[in-house]
């Protein structure tokens, strides 16, 4: 059974940092690609980055220059840094996997984590 587990979130002030762990197990890890995503209030769940088994990273566009992915394949987990935290960053966040070496679309990841709170005070 594949569970992924996230933690690390929690109530920050705007301009602070957080790193959100995913901890997996169940699958071999170093064979999936990792992501991250996001789901603020009232809105979408949405892509925020993601890292591949080769450890080729990509991120949303409009948040890359403060996001930092990165992944322990010794310790089946992955990481997402979040600097300059903003209110707009409040909400839940996700860890994925999936198959695809690239994927940014909710249905193309084959694995779900029940998400951490991340709510960012102005």
């Amino acid at each position: 059974q594949v569970q992924l587990v996230e933690s690390g979130g929690g109530l920050v002030q705007a301009g602070g940092s957080l790193r959100l762990s995913c901890d997996a197990s169940g699958l071999s890890f170093s064979s999936w690609t990792m992501g991250w995503f996001r789901q603020s209030p009232g809105k979408e769940r949405e892509f925020v980055g993601a890292i591949s088994r080769s450890g080729s990273i990509y991120y949303t566009n409009s948040d890359k220059g403060r996001l930092a992915i990165s992944r322990d394949n010794a310790k089946n987990t992955v990481y997402l840094q979040i600097n300059s935290l903003k209110p707009a960053d409040t909400g839940v966040y996700y860890c994925a996997a999936t198959g695809d070496y690239y994927a940014t679309i909710r249905d193309q990841w084959n694995y779900w984590g029940q998400g951490t709170q991340v709510t960012v005070s102005s």
